[in-house]
């Protein structure tokens, strides 16, 4: 039996959407209009760069054989792979181009070689996008109760809380231990009837992908698998599971339960974050308030989106310029529960007193 993953409970038009000062209106109509405008030419342009950089780092790496060299292969190659999953992203969300047909090849063509399956992720990543912030509904990084962190082993702990960079491979078959559903199956709860063959398309072509890296392995060895393609995706779905981490999982940022939520409050229930000179490389996806906002947004014209809409968000706005690691770090020991009540949490400690926002 199928549930519709994307539906959501629309807010009454009165008394709630009076919570915030703003409406979704007074952000878009603060926006420059060509904000919302993709360029296929320019979209087109990051792709390429994207794949010509990572051809460039394969050629480079096999000219150097060195393994002096190939860590520094792997971190910088795993980088260009989030990269690019990050411009298959903006296809899922039809902000690449408004051409469907080009959206869905260029998304195969970003997703399918860093082993994610377009389709099944752009489906789930649909219902996060409708759900950010609501406890019972959202798809990534949700909290859990109270009573729920008392019952977890300390295995189930020590992966869930201190070891979360390497959850992405594990959560493609199962979302979660609470949430079930595999992304390569179209039967899952994830998915509607209407969008089997899509699910069906994109497992075929992550089969095919496996296939081609056992091939690999089989002709030239597993040791040229493990320094050409295993440790760079590692090092992908280490910035996978970051990034998205971050993205949700900081103690002043509240999340909400059945009518305290909706759409507005929830999708500002985000932070920005500065990566350096990392934030080009993996084309500002720090910046996501306004892209959780205007999910159609490219990726290019959030700088300018958020610009326009931080005189209105005021406190509303949350950005963090702490340093990345220490972001992640005082997140993991510090963001483990939410409270069993309540319309509007925040993170607690294991403690159970809030987290210290001095640290």
């Amino acid at each position: 039996m199928h549930s519709n993953p994307v539906a959501f409970r629309p807010a009454p038009e009165a008394s709630r959407l009076s919570e915030l000062p703003f409406s979704l209106q007074d952000l878009k109509s603060a926006i420059p209009a060509y904000c919302f405008e993709p360029s296929v030419w320019r979209s087109l342009a990051y792709f390429f760069l994207d794949i010509g950089i990572i051809a460039g780092l394969y050629a480079i790496a096999a000219l150097i054989d060195s393994w002096f060299f190939y860590p520094v292969f792997w971190l910088m190659q795993g980088t260009m792979f989030w990269a690019l999953f990050v411009v298959g992203h903006d296809c899922g969300h039809g902000s690449f181009s408004k051409l469907k047909w080009l959206n869905s090849l260029v998304g195969h063509l970003s997703h399918t070689p860093i082993l994610v399956p377009y389709h099944g992720w752009r489906i789930s990543h649909r219902t996060h996008h409708a759900n950010t912030g609501n406890i019972e509904t959202d798809e990534s990084w949700y909290p859990v109760s109270e009573t729920k962190y008392g019952e977890m082993s300390w295995l189930e702990k020590l992966f869930r809380f201190y070891m979360p960079l390497f959850a992405y491979p594990v959560y493609l078959f199962r979302r979660s231990p609470n949430r079930e559903g595999s992304h390569f199956h179209p039967g899952s709860p994830i998915f509607r009837p209407s969008e089997k063959w899509d699910v069906l398309t994109s497992t075929a072509l992550w089969i095919a992908m496996v296939g081609f890296l056992g091939a690999l392995a089989i002709q030239f060895g597993w040791v040229f698998l493990f320094k050409f393609y295993v440790m760079p995706y590692v090092v992908f779905v280490a910035w996978l599971d970051l990034v998205t981490f971050l993205h949700h999982t900081e103690a002043d940022i509240p999340w909400y339960r059945g009518d305290d939520w909706y759409f507005l409050k929830g999708a500002l229930s985000t932070i920005d974050r500065d990566y350096g000179f990392i934030n080009s490389i993996h084309h500002d996806i720090g910046t996501h308030v306004a892209h959780h906002i205007f999910l159609n947004m490219p990726h290019y014209h959030l700088k300018a989106a958020t610009e326009a809409i931080k005189p209105i968000l005021g406190d509303y706005y949350r950005s963090s310029k702490v340093p990345i690691w220490k972001s992640f770090f005082r997140s993991c020991w510090g963001c483990h529960f939410v409270s069993d009540q309540g319309g509007k949490v925040y993170y607690q400690s294991p403690s159970k007193r809030p987290v210290n926002l001095g640290l």
